[in-house]
């Protein structure tokens, strides 16, 4: 009874360790430039900020208007990424970026009613800057299309899921009981505008 029981013991863990090796494989052999795409913006401050600030934005100007954003800043971003491999264009540079973010900022700040025209062109440009950015960062080895993929999906969740929350928070139906929400998104809008002048000082310093 103890060898039968021993037998199964052995052949389950090495059903367990033929699946995981698999697992490993299929993970770094076909998606792990998908991956790559979608994490990559995350270890750069000028990306969560940015695409941050853009959510916050959209959100504060309401559905009808923001709901454009949801196509516009993932095409913007694989725009981007083309014309970075293309034309070799990387980086708008820091203060760009950081003027980006001032300006992100003070429209919130401000409470500025952006027409959706205007507020898709802001998007895609600053879509178009960071796609840019990112193609800086394929090897020769990284898959573009998995890469790409990654990239655009990461720019879709980030600006729906940012969005979706700006709109909830601010709750228009609530009336005037939670018309503070509205100066608290307006706040959070001065911080990010200190935080892009902050940064513009620190590029022209360099």
């Amino acid at each position: 009874m103890n060898f039968r029981l021993a037998r199964v013991w052995i052949a389950a863990a090495m059903l367990f360790a033929r699946v995981e090796a698999a697992d490993a494989h299929i993970i770094a052999a076909r998606l792990g430039d998908f991956y790559t795409g979608a994490l990559h913006p995350l270890t750069d401050l000028q990306d969560l900020i940015l695409w941050a600030a853009m959510g916050v934005l959209a959100g504060s100007l309401g559905a009808a208007k923001g709901r454009w954003l949801v196509l516009v800043f993932p095409l913007g971003l694989l725009a981007g990424l083309v014309l970075g491999r293309v034309f070799g264009v990387v980086s708008a540079g820091p203060a760009a970026d950081a003027g980006m973010i001032l300006v992100l900022g003070l429209l919130l700040a401000a409470a500025a009613r952006v027409p959706a025209t205007l507020l898709c062109a802001i998007a895609f440009g600053l879509a178009l800057m960071r796609g840019a950015a990112n193609a800086g960062d394929l090897g020769p080895e990284t898959d573009r299309l998995l890469f790409a993929a990654g990239l655009a999906c990461a720019g879709y969740a980030a600006i729906t899921l940012t969005m979706a929350l700006t709109l909830t928070f601010r709750r228009l139906d609530g009336g005037p009981a939670v018309a503070w929400r509205g100066i608290a998104i307006r706040a959070v809008g001065g911080w990010i505008a200190a935080i892009g002048l902050m940064m513009m000082g620190f590029a022209l310093a360099t």
